[in-house]
């Protein structure tokens, strides 16, 4: 297919995020209100708050992923690098620049080479030696190669809870993405797991922004960099993540962060 040639290549995506008075509707229901903040590169940035406040709606503005629901309308500037995404872009190269992992693992039903050769392969890599080598770099960035190397070629859905989220998080890095947002990446999984993908988060920060919603304010501390605290719709308070939790600015954040509603 050929792009238009006012879209923005894929190589000139930032690793930074920029969002300048955000507001996003479903229908008559308005989800963001007046959203703005500035999201650092190569850092983790962690979302927060109680259920349907707008988190993930917010997450998934960055790779347009609401432009899938119908009825969704958004209004204000996103910026990832200089490129306004809802400009003229390309959607395709944004999902390539800014990969998402959600809440539920879904490898697919394929080997689990297959399921990381799968991006490269849709963008036109087709050298058996070059796909070898986009595999192992990207297990090897998930903290997997030992565990899976010899098991390239046995279906991914034969692995646990735990080690299908680091294959769709390796999945995702087969691209070689700027930017990772992660929808509650380890809400299913056990403690080991959760701690395996808490420290590849920690080491992805090397060269890629994450950007993370969670319920779990006890993970927020331990690899947010910075931490933004939602509710109804609005980001009521955004700053380095130990402000946020020993110093909070609104008596809102307060109560959540204590306990006292949410």
């Amino acid at each position: 297919m050929r792009k238009d040639k006012n879209t923005a290549p894929a190589q000139e995506f930032g690793q930074s995020i920029s969002v300048s008075h955000a507001n996003l509707w479903y229908g008559d229901f308005q989800a963001l209100r007046d959203v703005s903040i500035e999201i650092p590169a190569r850092q983790v940035t962690a979302f927060i708050g109680p259920s349907g406040c707008g988190k993930s709606t917010f997450l998934k503005c960055f790779n347009r992923m609401n432009d899938l629901v119908a009825g969704c309308r958004v209004e204000g500037s996103f910026r990832i690098g200089e490129v306004d995404i809802y400009g003229k872009t390309d959607v395709n190269d944004l999902r390539r620049s800014v990969g998402m992992v959600f809440q539920k693992p879904n490898p697919f039903p394929m080997s689990v080479y297959d399921n990381i050769a799968y991006g490269p392969r849709t963008f036109g890599v087709h050298r058996r030696a070059e796909l070898d080598e986009i595999v192992e770099t990207s297990l090897r960035l998930s903290a997997m190669w030992d565990e899976l190397k010899d098991r390239l070629g046995r279906s991914a859905l034969g692995l646990s809870g735990g080690q299908q989220q680091r294959l769709c998080i390796a999945r995702a890095l087969a691209v070689r993405p700027k930017i990772i947002l992660m929808d509650e990446p380890t809400s299913a999984l056990d403690p080991i797991s959760t701690g395996k993908i808490e420290e590849l988060c920690e080491t992805l920060t090397e060269s890629t922004t994450i950007v993370i919603v969670t319920h779990n304010m006890q993970q927020a501390t331990r690899i947010s960099h910075k931490t933004g605290f939602f509710l109804l719709g609005e980001l009521v308070e955004f700053g380095d993540t130990d402000d946020i939790f020993t110093d909070p600015k609104d008596s809102r954040t307060e109560r959540y962060i204590t306990g006292r509603f949410g």
